[in-house]
């Protein structure tokens, strides 16, 4: 039976009073995750399971809260974690090329680093100090004495042996001579060449032995000389150890829990030892300058001599020595390198410079031992970051790779820093669309977010509820220094929740949109000079975000009263009803009254949509349209063919049309073309139909009766128009209050039906009719027309096929004449002249 809805039904209404406050102020701040229990149990489940794999994809709608959620959730349980440990890089002195990575304790990396630049600075005065001390000089020359006069002795006696054997020994700046003598006097070539054969050959004999034994007495100085450098060279390690020992000595001492600091620290003292003269003739900067090259600290060298003293600087990559609890990153531009990190250079002279030094952390180091939060329609957009934090996941740490290395453009040596073993929760935030697409697309993703924590959009709608709203409204008004909501401005609120869920028993979780409404309220009654936000802030700011959106909406209409667009809301019309359809920008949605007519004929074709043929009706439209034969057949065809050629179209459509809501409207308006009695104009319809003929439950109805309503008030309410609704719709009716007083007032009308019948009663004042025992329904009823114009037509489609396939008689032929030769043919019997 159908019902004629009173104002009470298509409005629910909060009591003010029954809010129990006179303002927010009277209320307690919500905490924690709003009005989300299944995802507040997946998260927290996500987040205490330590396994591989068990990270988080929060899934729900734009508007929903869920990145403030989750960050007040992480923010909130991080506080009670442990801080995780500090992350360096340092030079590695057995290949520049790959930095070492040292994990410290929390505020230890910024100690060690202090330590290490306290430490050069005071090496760089010690060394030069104790290399020009009289100490070390005499040392140092005792050493070089004694190798000259061990020297002078080997070659002194060397030359007296040559003498004695007729040579004179000669040094040259390409070695030593022998010279052979005669008389006390060297013999030039001329004068050797003039003696005799046997005196030359006993000379080149002697010059032979000579020789033999100048290359041992060279051989010996030598290794003379390699000895009195390694004395050197234990010198100046003893000076240099004696002067940097201590020091090196207490830092070691103050790590010593850490063996990987300590043997860093050995390294560095042993390179330092090794490379003791770069600490020579350092220039002194005891003040910073604003333009010292990056790294550069206060008394560090510039120029050249500042690179050889780089590598003893400690990058302090993650320092947590002021972080409370364990680390929530939110990246909000999960580019590669803001994943990862990334490795700089710096001009030096023409070529680019680089060292650990200008490795720059990540958001995956800085949440490291923490939680990571990213948006997973950024991390899917920007290239390498979505593939390379998979990896990184999987093999649980982080790799910090050059772009232009991983992209292959430019082939260059760089660093490859150590990898950093990685603890992290990722939480992935996004749309349960970008979940499924994951799910199915990618074989690693179900592997990696095993923890899916859903947002729902919905909220059952009770006392609790209205209390979670009050709170939610006390804490945003609070947080931003908005004026506090009076009890009238709650309700008003809780019942835009029920409007925005598009239920009368639910309210909205989207309360990114509902914090909007309370600011543009805010602006009205901070405008208006009021200390609280009412009701009529709420309504103001309501109307307002409509006006800002509604041109098309208004043009619309606006066609529609100078009728550009054909819509009628008086009178009756064969096949023709007022249809009603919901056109969405985007920011806004309204509903749009449009003309559906449907013509009959004689034919085979059953029910066409025109919309199908011109491509403009989506597979949706065509199912419901598709509907409507199975359910004349099923209802009008069990005794007769159904024969029947039937067009049905939106009229002045030029665009796209898809759904089924609209299947009702339809159907009135072919029935109405069969049974030839006229639809009422003042009345729309919206609905899907089955084949049994039950009205189905369709969206966006409160956008269609609206809709309606306001081209009728345009044109005029005159108390009999309406629309008519599937009964299922009426749980989901939150109209706007002009509506609902007109209603009220009875200006206009919302009828709920649950069967085609019911409808056509409406829509055509005559009883629709029930089909009697003997199969026949009651003349005069709707059902009754129908019956009887789809018998006539299947009768004259019957006697029209029966004439077709009956051949046409053929008219009598006059008999052929004979033909005769050699005379005029004789006349035919009784054709003779006419007779007197």
């Amino acid at each position: 039976m159908a019902r004629k809805l009173a104002a009470e039904q298509v409005r629910p209404v909060v009591d003010p009073a029954s809010l129990g406050i006179r303002t927010t102020q009277d209320a307690r701040p919500v905490e924690g995750i709003i009005a989300q229990p299944r995802a507040t149990s997946a998260l927290q489940f996500g987040l205490d399971i330590r396994q591989p794999g068990f990270n988080v994809f929060v899934a729900g709608v734009v508007g929903t809260g869920r990145l403030t959620a989750v960050r007040s959730f992480l923010e909130e349980r991080s506080k009670a974690e442990a801080r995780p440990d500090d992350w360096c890089y340092v030079h590695n002195f057995k290949d520049p090329y790959q930095p070492r990575a040292l994990r410290l304790r929390p505020g230890q990396g910024r100690e060690l680093a202090a330590d290490m630049r306290l430490l050069i600075d005071r090496i760089r005065r010690e060394i030069p100090r104790v290399f020009e001390g009289d100490e070390y000089a005499a040392r140092r020359d005792a050493i070089s004495q004694e190798l000259n006069r061990r020297r002078e002795q080997l070659i002194t006696r060397f030359g007296e042996r040559a003498q004695q054997a007729g040579f004179l020994l000669q040094a040259t700046q390409f070695g030593f001579v022998l010279i052979p003598m005669m008389g006390g006097q060297p013999l030039s070539d001329q004068a050797f060449l003039a003696l005799p054969e046997a005196v030359r050959e006993s000379i080149r004999q002697r010059r032979e032995i000579l020789e033999a034994e100048l290359k041992e007495i060279l051989k010996e100085i030598r290794r003379l000389e390699r000895e009195a450098h390694e004395q050197l060279h234990q010198l100046d390690r003893q000076a240099v150890l004696g002067a940097i020992g201590g020091l090196f000595e207490d830092l070691i001492e103050k790590y010593e829990d850490n063996p990987a600091v300590v043997a860093y620290l050995k390294d560095v003292q042993e390179d330092i030892i090794q490379n003791w003269s770069i600490f020579l003739a350092q220039p002194q900067i005891p003040t910073p300058s604003p333009m010292m090259p990056p790294g550069a600290q206060p008394g560090m060298p510039m120029g050249l001599g500042i690179l050889p003293l780089r590598k003893y600087e400690v990058n302090v990559l993650v320092d947590n020595s002021e972080t409370v609890g364990a680390p929530v990153v939110i990246e909000d531009n999960p580019t590669y390198q803001n994943l990862f990190g990334r490795i700089e250079r710096e001009p030096q002279y023409g070529v680019l410079y680089t060292d650990q030094m200008m490795i720059h952390p990540g958001s995956l180091h800085r949440a490291n031992g923490g939680y990571l939060v990213v948006p997973v329609e950024e991390l899917l957009i920007n290239p390498f970051a979505w593939p390379s934090l998979k990896r990184a996941l999987q093999t649980r740490q982080i790799d910090i790779e050059d772009l232009t290395e991983k992209i292959g453009f430019i082939a260059v040596k760089t660093l490859h820093p150590e990898p950093i073993p990685l603890d992290v929760k990722v939480i992935l935030i996004g749309t349960p669309l970008v979940y499924q697409l994951l799910y199915l697309l990618d074989e690693d993703f179900g592997e990696l977010f095993k923890v899916k924590a859903e947002f729902d959009t919905l909220l059952n709608r009770d006392d609790s509820a209205h209390s979670l709203y009050t709170s939610f409204l006390c804490m945003l008004t609070n947080k931003e220094n908005l004026k506090p909501l009076d009890a009238t401005g709650v309700a008003k609120v809780i019942e835009y929740g029920s409007r925005l869920a598009e239920d009368q028993q639910r309210l909205s979780t989207r309360f990114g949109l509902i914090a909007d409404v309370v600011r543009e309220a805010h602006f009205q009654a901070e405008r208006e000079g009021s200390q609280h936000i009412t009701a009529d802030h709420i309504r103001k700011a309501l109307d307002f975000k409509v006006y800002r959106s509604n041109l098309i909406e208004e043009r619309i209409r606006e066609m529609i009263t100078r009728n550009v667009l054909l819509v009628d809301t008086e009178g009756e019309k064969v096949g023709q009803v007022n249809g009603l359809s919901v056109v969405m920008l985007g920011d806004y949605d309204f509903g749009r009254p449009s003309r559906i007519t449907a013509s009959i004929a004689l034919g085979r074709e059953g029910v066409v949509d025109i919309e199908r043929e011109a491509r403009l009706g989506g597979p949706i439209h065509t199912k419901g349209v598709l509907i409507l034969s199975g359910y004349l057949a099923a209802k009008y065809a069990q005794d007769k063919p159904l024969t029947l050629a039937a067009r049905i179209v939106f009229e002045q459509s030029y665009s796209l049309v898809e759904g089924d809501s609209a299947s009702a409207a339809e159907l009135f308006a072919l029935l109405s073309a069969i049974s030839g009695l006229p639809i009422k104009q003042s009345i729309a319809v919206t609905g899907s139909v089955n084949q049994r003929g039950e009205i189905q439950a369709i969206g966006g109805v409160n956008e269609k009766i609206e809709g309606f309503f306001d081209v009728c008030r345009v044109k005029g309410l005159t108390g009999e128009q309406g629309v008519i609704i599937p009964e299922a719709n009426i749980q989901h009716l939150v109209l706007r209050e002009d509506v609902v007083e007109a209603v009220r007032e009875g200006k206009f009308h919302i009828w709920a039906i649950r069967t085609v019948d019911e409808g056509m009663e409406i829509l055509t004042g005559i009883p629709a009719g029930e089909r009697g025992p003997d199969g026949k329904y009651p003349e005069g009823t709707v059902n009754y027309l129908v019956d009887r114009r789809l018998a006539e037509m299947a009768r004259a489609l019957q006697t029209f096929g029966r004439e077709e396939r009956e051949p046409p008689k053929r008219a009598e032929e006059p008999e052929k004449e004979p033909v005769q030769t050699g005379g005029p043919p004789e006349p035919p019997a009784g054709s003779g002249p006419p007779q007197g």
